[in-house]
């Protein structure tokens, strides 16, 4: 039987087909798998700003506090004028601090907890009396003991 003329055709419908969404799928998943490793990364550094800053305020506290003591022994502790930063100023990292009454030694260790440590390496930053700033690890790895605080992971400072 002949199609009947007087019935209306409707509109052709637009939609996506399925080919259309899966190229679209792929072309996000490849975009994703670009950015995210320096999204994270980028993240990472932010991270260690903190240290930087912690330890450098900390070289300063601990000169003044051996100006007037002239030794750096009690320096550290929570009732001198230079204690290690607390739990409101150390979000990412943990502060120690070995000293002798003319040598110190400041370290800034990454917290697992906060993404800056993988469980074997960890970002690890140190500073002694005489400025030498020092990373003795990270967890981009192939970073550790270098003379400087490497802030990327292509180990620049």
């Amino acid at each position: 039987m002949p199609p009947n003329p007087s019935a209306t055709i409707p509109a052709q419908q637009r939609a996506f087909t399925l080919i259309e969404l899966m190229i679209v799928v792929a072309v996000v998943a490849i975009l994703a798998r670009i950015a995210y490793p320096s999204y994270a990364d980028y993240v990472v550094r932010g991270k260690l700003s903190e240290a930087v800053a912690q330890l450098s305020a900390m070289r300063i506290k601990l000169e003044q506090y051996f100006q007037d003591n002239r030794t750096y022994v009690g320096a550290c502790t929570n009732s001198s004028a230079a204690p290690l930063p607390g739990a409101t100023e150390a979000k990412y990292f943990t502060y120690t601090c070995s000293l002798n009454s003319s040598t110190f030694t400041v370290t800034a260790t990454g917290k697992q907890t906060q993404g800056m440590s993988d469980g074997v390496n960890s970002f690890v930053y140190t500073i002694d009396q005489s400025g030498n700033r020092v990373t003795t690890s990270t967890k981009w790895g192939s970073c550790a003991n270098t003379a400087c605080w490497v802030l990327r992971g292509d180990c620049s400072c």
